[in-house]
């Protein structure tokens, strides 16, 4: 939610500090870019230490980083404040998909990914929206100063109900452990022990061994689909305030309702595309990624009305979200080592920021290029056909390497 919440206050925070929207809108791709860099350098540094004062720590920083937006005096600070809390970000979403893809059986990855990522669904169905409601009734700096306290919450929290025994379990403890167990006949309690403890608990191998599935270029396809993707949906999104009000004719009033009803059909995508890739991932991910081009080509003309404006952006909602389950699936599933990837996962939540920074920084060219807030999906549209044309690429490529594995 940190990261879009000021999607809707764009507009007034550019007029405060007195920056177009195109350089505020770059409040939105550093942070991105701060998730892109930072996710992977601090998971392969926290990957094999305990979780509890990880957690602490990183949500220390999402608290600080909230503070400086909201006490910032200029534009370079509050930059600054949103790459502070931006740290915790990837690390965060990597543990958690490692997590929730463990839980449940390998054909069942994609529905768990889901639902952990329906969490950030919702804070886009509610968060977005209030903190865009909060920002226009008592001013934008109300939005960070209630991300930090909810933050400090969610700190407090861990600090008192996590466990003070979760740590990680090494792939070499865990066969150990494994061994042990059942030597002495306790496969079945080990097992529960293991379920039990997942939540708490990350099975990782060493860095280096993680490292080993950068070399496959299915992996790098795999993110380079995901940034494009996702580059495409931001590239209006970033600017929807303007969009919706400049070009379709809302009043800032409307805002909410209309943020409200984008994370509702990140909501439907999301269930949909689960759905959809736990029977066919390639298939799910082609076809979705086909519908949103159809949607970003539609949004260039339909913005300038206020009815198929609105239409337009729910269903830019569902096939964003659509692909989503499915590509961070293809990440892990490329990389190999049943899901227990690490800096993989943490490499597909960086891709996802590295094409919101493209698509935000490629939407503002256009915008200060003078072609409008309208031209904004239609460069959506030309990143998401690069995207399909990635998918075809690692479609072929998968067909045939099912093809020479059969005997």
């Amino acid at each position: 939610m940190t990261e879009f919440v000021i999607t809707g206050l764009l507009p007034d925070i550019a007029a405060d500090f007195a920056v177009s929207i195109p350089t505020a809108g770059l409040l939105i791709s550093g942070y991105a870019i701060s998730v892109l860099i930072g996710g992977p350098v601090v998971t392969a540094l926290v990957a094999r230490r305990p979780r509890k004062p990880v957690l602490v720590v990183l949500l220390a920083f999402f608290v600080a980083g909230n503070v400086i937006c909201a006490l910032a005096p200029a534009y370079g600070i509050m930059l600054a404040g949103r790459i502070v809390a931006a740290l915790c970000h990837g690390s965060f979403i990597g543990f958690a998909t490692i997590v929730a893809g463990d839980l449940v059986r390998p054909e069942r990855r994609s529905s768990a990914i889901a639902a952990m990522l329906s969490g950030l669904t919702i804070a886009n169905v509610a968060g977005v929206p209030l903190g865009t409601v909060l920002g226009q009734q008592l001013g934008w700096r109300a939005t960070f100063w209630a991300m930090a306290l909810l933050g400090l919450g969610a700190a407090l929290a861990t600090a008192l109900l996590v466990p003070s025994a979760a740590g990680t379990e090494t792939a070499a403890g865990k066969a150990r452990a494994a061994g042990k167990a059942r030597a002495a006949g306790a496969a079945t309690t080990a097992g529960k022990a293991t379920t039990a403890g997942a939540a708490t608990t990350a099975t990782t191998a060493p860095v280096r061994a993680q490292l080993f599935a950068f070399r496959k270029p299915e992996l790098w396809l795999a993110l380079a689909m995901t940034a494009l993707a996702f580059g495409a949906v931001y590239a209006p999104f970033t600017y929807i305030a303007p969009l919706m009000t400049d070009i379709a004719g809302f009043g800032k009033d409307a805002l909410p309702y209309l943020l409200a009803l984008f994370g509702l059909g990140l909501v439907l995508g999301n269930v949909l595309g689960a759905r959809g890739a736990d029977h066919r991932l390639m298939g799910t991910i082609v076809t979705a990624s086909i519908a949103m081009l159809i949607v970003l080509i539609a949004f260039g003309w339909t913005s300038h009305a206020k009815a198929p404006a609105t239409i337009t952006l729910f269903l830019l909602g569902v096939a964003a979200y659509a692909t989503v389950p499915g590509l961070t699936t293809r990440v892990l599933t490329a990389a190999g080592d049943d899901g227990q990837n690490l800096l993989a996962s943490s490499a597909a939540v960086s891709a996802f920021n590295l094409g919101n920074a493209a698509g935000a920084y490629l939407g503002g060219r256009a915008i200060t290029a003078g072609w409008g807030y309208d031209a904004t999906p239609l460069v959506g549209a030309a990143m998401e056909a690069a995207a399909i044309g990635v998918a075809l690429i690692l479609l072929t490529r998968t067909r045939r390497e099912s093809a020479l594995s059969l005997p």
